[in-house]
């Protein structure tokens, strides 16, 4: 590969089947610290967009802090929820400026696919925590359940600076969760189902504050 990045949209491996990621760098060595020397000489199998191939990790992730959204994602974890790991992984390719994780510490980070070396990841005790973070920054917090009282996410717009708090599967949200939103929103369903996956509820919210306020001529 003779040159950072790509013109046109889409991963590498797209255009090459197989392929995963690019080779040593080819040609005379460019001269831009974001640049890993390691990677240039071995290659970048990374799961990164091609704008950011053969960059060091610290310079992704300042690249990254430049240009996130204004909004944060929270999921509650008192029970070890495995959907956090999409959940980040989702986080970050729509440039959340931040991901919380409310209640317990750990969780299965397989399903982040590594992109939680790229993304702020946050850590509250409970939601009261989180509410207080939320409120020194003036932030409002958009609860996300399929309970009584909710609006539908399909017939509002999201606040375009706010955290987006998701309840763990099963359960849901909590009631200081709760008590801790300024709004609480629902996601229209059709069929038998009584709640959607998690980590599904939270890409389909996610995408629906891209769509009413995310430049998409930013987008790879």
């Amino acid at each position: 590969m003779s040159e950072v990045g790509v013109e046109q949209a889409g991963a590498t491996e797209w255009a090459v089947p197989g392929q995963v990621g690019v080779g040593p760098w080819d040609g005379p060595l460019p001269d831009d610290p974001r640049l890993d020397p390691d990677l240039l000489a071995e290659g970048d199998r990374r799961n990164v967009v091609d704008a950011y191939r053969y960059w060091r990790r610290e310079a992704v992730v300042a690249d990254l802090a430049a240009r996130a959204h204004p909004f944060h994602v929270a999921i509650e974890n008192f029970g070890h929820d495995h959907n956090i790991g999409t959940v980040v992984r989702t986080a970050n390719a729509f440039a959340a400026a931040g991901v919380h994780i409310v209640g317990r510490r750990r969780w299965n980070r397989r399903g982040a696919m590594v992109t939680d070396r790229y993304q702020t990841v946050h850590h509250h005790e409970d939601a009261a925590a989180l509410r207080d973070w939320a409120e020194e920054r003036g932030l409002p917090i958009v609860a996300v359940d399929n309970t009584a009282g909710a609006v539908r996410l399909e017939e509002t717009t999201l606040p375009r600076e706010c955290v987006l708090l998701f309840g763990q599967e099963g359960p849901g949200l909590t009631d200081v969760a709760r008590a801790a939103s300024s709004t609480l929103v629902s996601i229209a369903q059709f069929g038998s189902t009584r709640s959607v996956n998690a980590g599904v509820a939270a890409g389909i919210v996610m995408h629906a504050w891209v769509s009413a306020h995310a430049d998409l001529d930013s987008a790879w």
